[in-house]
């Protein structure tokens, strides 16, 4: 009787299997789709656009700007070169010549404005 019965539950389940059609696949996928959705908005996304702003500040360093590097060092650049930028630090009367990298700088400080 019991083996009648465990055959019964095991053609019900095996038809019940076989009806699943491609809405309920999807209901399966759905988790994990929505997962890398949320993934992309909230991570891959925002970094690419720092990472394009960032490019773009570096591409557009000149001459005059006051920058601060990645490692705090706060100056003026003086020459820029290819990949390579000299920036003054120090006061008015001791100014020291300082050689870094491009990609060193972090950010370029905005001069206040008069209003």
């Amino acid at each position: 009787m019991l083996t009648a019965f465990a055959e019964t539950a095991q053609q019900s389940a095996e038809t019940a299997a076989q009806q699943a059609g491609p809405v309920e696949m999807i209901m399966g996928f759905l988790p994990m789709i929505l997962l890398v959705v949320v993934f992309y908005f909230m991570l891959i996304r925002p970094q690419r656009k720092r990472d394009k702003e960032n490019k773009n500040m570096l591409a557009n360093l000149k001459v005059g700007d006051n920058i601060i590097t990645i490692g705090g060092i706060v100056g003026t650049i003086s020459k820029v070169k290819d990949e390579k930028i000299v920036i003054e630090t120090g006061t008015k009367t001791e100014k020291q010549l300082m050689t870094m990298e491009r990609w060193a700088v972090r950010e370029v400080i905005k001069p206040l404005s008069a209003d």
